[in-house]
C-alpha cells in the first residue's frame, strides 16, 4: 500500500465528463486521451511497486515547489540509504533517440522525459538542502508499455525500457533497506509539502446548457443505461450498479463540472434525466449529505 497513494486528477475526471457529455474540438479530446493514457501508465507501473517486499516508502503524484517552481513526479520511492524519482511514460509505437532528440518514427520530435526528470531532481535536490537534508537522489525515465520500442536507446541515459523493468524491479527488490523514524518523519514532511493543483487551464469553455444530462455507466460512460428495480444497468457493457451509487455518482460530477451551482433535489433530477423519482433522489441526498435551508429553499453539501 502506497504511503501517498495515486488518485485521478479532477482535470482528468472532469475531461471525461465532457468528453461524455458533449463533442469536444480535436485538440481538446486529444488532449483528455493523453491525459487518460498518461494516468493508464501510472497505474501499471503502481502495479510492479506495491508487489516490491523491501521496505520501503512510495509516495505518488508529488506535486512540490521550490522558489517558486513547481515540479511533479509521478513516483517517489524512500528506502535506507535513498530517494527513487520515477517519471512514468505510457509511449507505444517506435520511437528514435537521435542526438539527444526523441522522435516519433514518423520523425516528429516529442518532449524528451529526460528534461523533465532532470529538471524535477534538481529541485528537488535543492528542497532537501533547504529542509537540511543530505541524502542521495536517483532518477529513472519508466517506459512501461509493452508495445513501446526506442531505437538507437542511449546506455548512459536513466532510461528503462518494457523488456528491462522486470529485472530492474528483481534488482530494486533486493536492495537492503531497513527504515526508521526519521524515514517515517522525511515521508511525511514531504507528503505535508504537496500542492493542491491549480485550476485547469486547459478545460475548453462549457455551459450547463452544452452539456447532454442523463445516467451514465460508471464503467464504460455510455449513456446506454435503464433502471431496473434498484439498479442502473448498461446495455453496452452489461455492467450492474445499485441505484444510490449512481446517484451520488452523479452529484459528485455536477458538483465538479459547476462547483458554484447549490445541489438541490430539483438540480439532481434533472441532471439524472427521466426515470428516477424527486422523492428517490431526497431520500439518498439526506441520508448522504448535510442539508442547509428550508422547505423548497433545501440544497445540501
Amino acid at each position: 500500500m502506497p504511503y501517498k497513494p495515486r488518485v485521478e486528477k479532477d482535470e482528468l475526471k472532469l475531461m471525461r465528463f465532457l468528453n461524455t457529455r458533449m463533442d469536444l474540438l480535436e485538440k481538446d479530446k486529444k488532449h483528455f486521451l493523453n491525459l487518460q493514457k498518461g494516468y493508464e501508465g501510472e497505474g501499471m507501473f503502481d502495479l510492479l511497486t506495491e508487489k516490491l517486499s523491501l521496505e520501503r516508502y512510495v509516495l505518488n503524484d508529488l506535486l512540490l515547489e521550490f522558489n517558486n517552481s513547481k515540479f511533479q513526479i509521478d513516483t517517489t520511492m524512500i528506502v535506507q540509504e535513498k530517494i527513487y524519482l520515477f517519471e512514468v511514460k505510457n509511449f507505444e509505437s517506435e520511437y528514435e533517440y537521435r542526438s539527444g532528440i526523441l522522435h516519433t518514427i514518423a520523425g516528429n520530435e516529442v518532449n524528451n522525459p529526460l528534461d523533465q526528470i532532470k529538471r524535477s531532481e534538481s529541485l528537488f535536490r535543492q528542497l532537501l538542502q533547504k529542509l537540511g537534508l543530505k541524502y542521495p537522489v536517483e532518477s529513472w525515465v519508466i517506459f512501461i508499455n509493452p508495445e513501446f520500442t526506442l531505437y538507437q536507446a542511449p546506455k548512459n541515459q536513466p532510461f528503462k525500457l518494457p523488456t528491462q523493468l522486470n529485472q530492474f524491479m528483481k534488482k530494486l527488490n533486493a536492495t537492503p533497506s531497513k527504515l526508521n523514524g526519521w524515514h517515517k518523519k522525511l515521508a511525511d514532511q514531504l507528503v505535508s509539502l504537496h500542492q493542491i493543483d491549480s485550476p485547469y487551464p486547459r478545460l475548453p469553455p462549457y455551459e450547463y446548457g452544452q452539456l447532454r444530462n442523463g445516467f451514465t455507466c460508471a464503467t464504460c460512460h455510455s449513456f446506454s443505461v435503464s433502471l431496473q428495480e434498484k439498479e442502473l444497468v448498461c446495455g453496452h457493457c452489461g455492467h450492474h450498479e445499485k441505484l444510490e451509487s449512481a446517484v451520488l455518482r452523479s452529484v459528485e460530477e455536477l458538483k465538479l463540472l459547476f462547483p458554484n451551482r447549490k445541489i438541490t433535489t430539483n438540480a439532481v433530477h434533472e441532471w439524472c434525466g427521466v426515470g428516477l423519482s424527486k422523492k428517490g433522489i431526497k431520500r439518498f441526498l439526506d441520508k448522504n449529505y448535510k442539508s442547509f435551508g428550508h422547505n423548497r429553499w433545501i440544497y445540501y453539501e
